[in-house]
C-alpha cells in the first residue's frame, strides 16, 4: 500500500508514534501531521519533575535520549515527515477525505486531502465555572508552557503558598514538586480520600497519613468554590474555609477532545471519547484514532473506560502505524495500571480496585500482606503493602494496589502480566520469580501475598482490615494482641487502653490464659505474620474468635503512641 497519503491530527504522543511507524512501515508514504500548538512530541508526565528541578531544562522532555530536540525540523529531516504546528484542523469531510486547516499565524484555511486520516486529539483539563477561575497564577499543568512559568515564578521567589485542587496524581506529584521547593502545600479534595480514582480506602489511608507527616496539609470531602484575587489568586475558598494562595494547581481530571469527530459525525462512545475497535479504527474505517481522546477497553471487567496515559497513547500510535500499512493488530485493552512517585514512597495499581469488583457484582476476596522487599539483614531493605483482589470462586486475580518505601514498581509489573495472563492465586505462588538477598526475599512479596488469600480461601486466615479494626477499638469491646517484642512495643504501639495487650509470641503459649476465649481478639504485629502465627497457635488452644489485623502497623492509618 505504497504512496499513500496519511493525514494525523495531532503531534504529541500517538499521533508522532504512529507517523513514526508509518514511515518505517512504508518509505513512500506522505505523512503531514497538524498540531494547533507550537511545541510537539513532548513528554507531559515529566513536567512535575522539571517543576520541582529534577530535570534541568525543559527542552529534555521534547528532546532524543541523544539529545537531539524533537521538533518539526527533526521530524522532517530523520522521519521524512512533515509536521505543521500551529496548524488547526477544523473540519474533516469524510465523503470528500479532506481535512480543513487553520494556520494559527496568518488566519489563512486550507484543504488538505487524506487516504488515511488519524485524530489524535489528546484531552484538555477540567477548568469549572468557579468565580475567579480565570485570575493569574491558577494553572493546569497541562502544557510545558504551564510548568516553565511555575518554575520561573518559584525560583524568583513570586511564590509562597500553593493550593492544589485534586487528590489525584497531578495533584500529588506536584505537592511533592513544591514541598521540594519548601513552601506550604495544602491539597484540597472533593472526595473522602486520597487517590480516589485508583486506590481503596484501606490502601489510601495509610498513604494519606504518610503524606500528612511528610508537611502536606491534606483536605479531603472538601469543596472548592471560588478564587478570590484582584488580577492574581490570593485566597482559595471551599465550603468549610479560606486558604491563603498565590499558586493553585487544578489537577481535578481531563476531557477528551472529541468536538472536531463529533462533528464529523464519528460515534462517540460511553464514556464520552471516540468510539475505536480492537484494531483503533472509528467508525469510518478510512479512520483511526488512538491516545487521550478515545475509549478503552478495560482487560478484566470488559467495559468502556477513560484511561488518559502516556504508555497507553505511545501504544495506540504504533498499532494504529501498523494497521495503516495493511496490518491487522488488535489492542487487546488496557489493566488501568497506575504508578506514582510521593516522596519516599511509590504508591500502584493494576486491574480492578475492591470497589469496582463489588459494583460489577463480583464475590471476591481479599488480602493485605506487608513485608520487606528484600530480606530484612540486606542494607536498604524497606517495606511495601500489598493488596490482592481475587475472584473467590475461579481464584483469578481480579487487581492489586501497593505502597511503600520498597520496591513496588517490580511487584506491581509481575501482577499486571499475571492479570494479563488470566493468571490465579495458584500462579503467583508458582512463578518462578528471580531470588538473590539484594533483590527480593526467598518467597517475593507477590506470592507472601497470594499465599494469604490462599490461607483466606482455606478457611485457615481469618483476617480483617485496618479500617475495620479500628471500628472495633474505639467499641471497646475486642481485645487487641500486640504479639512483638516489649522493646519494639515501647518503641510504637496503638492506642487502645484496657483493651490493648502486649505478649510476645514466643510467651503466647505459655500466657495464653490471661487471655479470655468468650472476647474477640486481634492480633498483629509489625507486618502481622507473627500476628498471623498467634492467632493459629490461640485457634489450636480452643479460641474460636480470633482474627488477624492484615499488613500490621506497617499499614495502620491512625496515630500511634510511644512508650515509656
Amino acid at each position: 500500500m505504497e504512496g499513500q497519503k496519511v493525514v494525523i491530527i495531532g503531534g504529541v504522543a500517538a499521533g508522532l508514534k504512529a507517523a513514526a511507524k508509518v514511515r518505517r512501515c512504508d518509505p513512500q508514504a506522505e505523512i503531514v501531521v497538524l498540531e494547533k500548538g507550537e511545541l510537539i512530541s513532548y513528554g507531559a508526565c515529566g513536567m512535575p519533575y522539571y517543576v520541582a528541578g529534577d530535570i534541568g531544562e525543559i527542552r529534555e522532555l521534547m528532546s532524543t535520549p541523544a539529545g537531539a530536540l524533537r521538533d518539526a525540523a527533526f521530524f522532517r529531516n530523520v522521519k521524512n515527515v512533515d509536521v505543521r504546528v500551529r496548524s488547526e484542523a477544523i473540519r474533516i469531510d469524510r465523503a470528500g477525505k479532506k481535512v480543513t486547516v487553520r494556520n494559527l499565524t496568518t488566519g489563512q484555511e486550507e484543504i488538505i486531502s487524506y487516504d488515511k486520516l488519524v485524530i489524535a486529539t489528546g484531552a484538555t483539563p477540567v477548568k469549572p465555572d468557579w468565580p475567579g477561575v480565570n485570575l493569574a497564577n491558577i494553572y493546569s499543568l497541562w502544557h510545558p508552557d504551564d510548568a516553565v512559568a511555575i518554575r520561573q515564578g518559584l525560583e524568583r521567589g513570586r511564590f509562597t503558598q500553593a493550593v492544589i485542587i485534586g487528590a489525584g496524581l497531578v495533584g500529588m506529584e506536584m505537592a511533592e514538586a513544591f514541598s521540594a521547593w519548601e513552601i506550604p502545600v495544602t491539597v484540597i479534595e472533593m472526595q473522602d480520600q486520597l487517590f480516589p480514582g485508583f486506590l481503596d480506602h484501606d490502601m489510601a489511608a495509610p498513604v494519606a497519613k504518610y503524606v500528612r507527616e511528610k508537611g502536606v496539609t491534606l483536605l479531603t470531602g472538601e469543596k472548592v468554590v471560588r478564587f478570590h484575587g484582584e488580577e492574581q489568586v490570593r485566597e482559595v475558598v471551599t465550603d468549610r474555609r479560606t486558604i491563603a494562595a498565590d499558586l493553585v494547581i487544578l489537577g481535578i481530571g481531563v476531557r477528551p477532545n472529541v468536538s472536531l469527530a463529533r462533528d464529523a459525525g464519528l460515534e462517540i462512545g460511553p464514556t464520552g471519547a471516540i468510539a475505536v475497535n480492537e484494531y483503533l479504527q472509528t467508525s469510518d474505517p478510512d479512520i483511526y484514532a488512538g491516545g487521550d481522546c478515545v475509549e478503552n477497553t478495560n482487560r478484566i471487567s470488559g467495559r468502556k473506560v477513560l484511561a488518559p496515559m502516556g504508555s497507553t497513547a505511545n501504544k495506540h500510535g504504533r498499532i494504529i502505524g501498523e494497521n495503516l500499512c495493511g496490518a491487522r493488530v488488535p489492542f487487546r485493552g488496557i489493566l488501568n495500571t497506575v504508578i506514582v512517585k510521593l516522596f519516599d514512597y511509590t504508591v500502584a495499581k493494576t486491574g480492578l480496585t475492591e470497589k469496582d469488583a463489588k459494583s460489577q457484582g463480583y464475590e471476591y476476596i481479599t488480602a493485605i500482606a506487608a513485608g520487606h522487599d528484600k530480606p530484612h539483614y540486606m542494607p536498604g531493605a524497606k517495606l511495601i503493602s500489598l493488596k490482592l483482589i481475587v475472584d473467590a470462586k475461579k481464584r483469578k486475580l481480579l487487581g492489586a494496589q501497593a505502597f511503600g518505601e520498597g520496591d513496588v514498581a517490580k511487584r506491581i509489573d509481575v501482577l499486571a502480566t499475571a492479570l494479563t495472563f488470566g493468571g490465579t492465586v495458584d500462579d503467583l505462588f508458582d512463578a518462578d520469580l528471580a531470588y538473590a538477598p539484594p533483590y527480593s526475599g526467598p518467597i517475593d512479596n507477590v506470592a507472601v501475598a497470594a499465599n494469604v488469600v490462599m490461607n483466606k480461601l482455606a478457611g485457615v486466615m481469618k483476617g480483617i482490615s485496618s479500617l475495620t479494626a479500628k471500628e472495633k477499638m474505639d467499641d471497646h469491646k475486642t481485645v487487641f494482641l500486640d504479639v512483638r517484642s516489649p522493646e519494639e512495643y515501647k518503641q510504637t504501639h496503638l492506642s487502645g487502653g484496657a483493651n490493648m495487650k502486649n505478649i510476645p509470641l514466643g510467651q503466647l503459649r505459655k500466657r495464653a490464659g490471661e487471655l479470655n476465649k468468650d472476647d474477640e481478639i486481634i492480633a498483629f504485629c509489625k507486618i502481622s505474620l507473627r500476628g498471623y502465627e498467634a492467632a493459629l497457635m490461640l485457634a489450636g488452644q480452643g479460641f474460636e474468635n480470633v482474627r488477624v489485623m492484615e499488613g500490621g502497623i506497617a499499614a495502620w492509618p491512625f496515630a500511634c503512641e510511644k512508650g515509656e
